[in-house]
């Protein structure tokens, strides 16, 4: 090797050092200036809880102040899109929920999935069936008898077309193979009291206000859509267990970082937060919203996503569901 090339070498090495070097030390600086996590719906509601419990701890654990942006609308397609133009440097971050593998399939956004890094699985956010006391069905299969015998008659309500609380009750209709009118409202309040007033038949919602009602007997609660049951509520069937294997379907809050952010530190978030859920004062914070306090890293948040953008995908073509 002449000289010229070994300088050439020396110098290859060097430079690949330094990089080394700086990637390592972003997590170890990180954060040395205040942090915005924007949330894509209102405050007060269970995301905005979510995200305030996680970074009220961060900035705790991080010393470091963890500011929560509210930027909703357009089904949380404002602030998810204003996420993504962030600079990828670790001080932005977007608490979103499983909306987020809905709205590719619905609308026309300014932004794409892989224009994110997935951080953390923070939460899920199990739905409800809950149905009005005029049903005459005091179980799923009760239920699914009736709707094939009076097809078209019971209705179910959510907070918007391309909801959560919608797919899963298309989702639920296609493998019942049951007729029934989807009613959107706006917001979880206007559905509870028609639900009340038996002017809708039912819903899939978090269990929150509406299971307060069914303790005093106004509602009745048929099953839950996720794959576990609830830890406090043990005597509500999950849908899957009532006839229907397979079926797990539910909301879930989770953290995102824009494409390009530095991998060590979105491993030193997705670490933090691992932690921070399990916490129990944050957990009861979690359960007293209706999630359940997950904290998985950026791989199995990922899936997730994926997961879900694939079901829901293949439900609103099933369903045929258009917003245009």
């Amino acid at each position: 090797m002449n000289h010229q090339n070994a300088k050439r070498t020396l110098t290859s090495l060097f430079c690949a050092v330094v990089l080394a070097a700086g990637f390592s030390a972003h997590a170890t600086s990180w954060p040395e200036k205040s942090v915005e996590m924007i949330v894509p719906y209102t405050p007060g509601g269970a995301t905005d809880t979510v995200a305030r419990a996680i970074t009220q701890r961060l900035s705790e654990r991080l010393g470091q102040t963890f500011v929560v942006t509210n930027k909703p609308g357009a089904n949380a397609t404002i602030g998810t899109a204003a996420a993504a133009r962030a600079k990828p440097d670790g001080y932005t971050f977007v608490t979103v929920i499983a909306a987020h593998s809905v709205n590719p399939h619905l609308y026309d956004l300014h932004y794409k999935l892989s224009d994110f890094a997935p951080v953390a699985l923070a939460a899920e956010l199990p739905l409800f069936l809950f149905v009005a006391k005029n049903v005459p069905a005091n179980t799923l299969q009760e239920l699914v008898e009736y709707g094939k015998a009076h097809p078209g008659e019971l209705t179910y309500g959510s907070s918007g077309a391309g909801s959560s609380a919608h797919l899963t009750g298309v989702n639920f209709a296609y493998q019942a193979g049951i007729d029934m009118t989807h009613v959107p409202y706006k917001g979880s309040a206007p559905i509870l009291t028609d639900l009340l007033a038996g002017r809708v038949s039912m819903v899939f919602d978090p269990i929150l206000v509406p299971m307060q009602y069914a303790k005093k007997g106004e509602l009745k609660v048929l099953a839950i859509s996720t794959e576990n049951r609830w830890a406090d509520e043990p005597n509500v069937r999950t849908v899957a267990e009532s006839g229907f294997p397979g079926f797990a379907m539910g909301s879930w809050a989770g953290i995102l970082a824009p494409a390009g952010t530095p991998q060590d530190i979105i491993d030193k978030m997705a670490a933090e937060i691992s932690e921070i859920v399990k916490e129990p004062a944050v957990a009861q914070r979690f359960k007293d919203a209706g999630f359940v306090p997950v904290g998985d890293g950026p791989q199995a948040f990922q899936k997730r996503i994926e997961s879900d953008s694939a079901m829901y995908a293949e439900i609103i073509k099933k369903a045929k569901i258009s917003l245009n």
